[in-house]
């Protein structure tokens, strides 16, 4: 489970797309000792994964990405852990706020109905999916990014 949450907030970030940290192996390396074992994969292969995250995040690196979640003790270890693990290791800074459930779905719902950007992500229930979709504010990622966002600048490529 917490393999899958790494992978999820480390992709959500890099896709939601300004620090002046740089992507660092030493510190992916470093990462990958202290925090993420034990491990279904080998050291070697988590640092692999890791080199996929700096080069695909070497365009963006110095950026901001501002997240809200609600506040729950999983995400408040990505706030005060993972956060930290994605700026050192992609140089892309994650301001993560984490806010009550009602105060959550009342900034969704607002950036949904104003289209305007509050936040660059969400990490909610998927009570909100409906909406979402309802709305036409979801979006296929892999679609997204092979199609439309194939060459844009991750700041032009937010709805809104």
């Amino acid at each position: 489970m917490r393999k899958y949450l790494l992978s999820a907030v480390a992709v959500s970030a890099v896709i939601a797309g300004p620090s002046a940290a740089f992507a660092d192996a030493a510190a992916a390396k470093k990462w990958i000792d202290e925090e993420f074992q034990p491990s279904t994969l080998s050291k070697d292969e988590q640092m692999s994964e890791m080199q996929w995250f700096i080069d695909a995040a070497a365009p963006f690196s110095g950026m901001e990405v501002n997240v809200l979640s609600e506040g729950i003790p999983t995400h408040g270890y990505e706030s005060d852990v993972l956060t930290k693990a994605f700026e050192e290791i992609t140089g892309i800074k994650v301001n993560h706020q984490i806010l009550g459930e009602g105060e959550v779905v009342q900034a969704v719902q607002t950036q949904m109905q104003t289209q305007r950007n509050l936040y660059d992500g969400y990490v909610n229930d998927s009570d909100l999916i409906g909406t979402h979709s309802r709305l036409q504010l979801a979006y296929n990622l892999t679609e997204q990014m092979a199609g439309d966002w194939a060459a844009t600048n991750v700041a032009d490529a937010r709805p809104g």
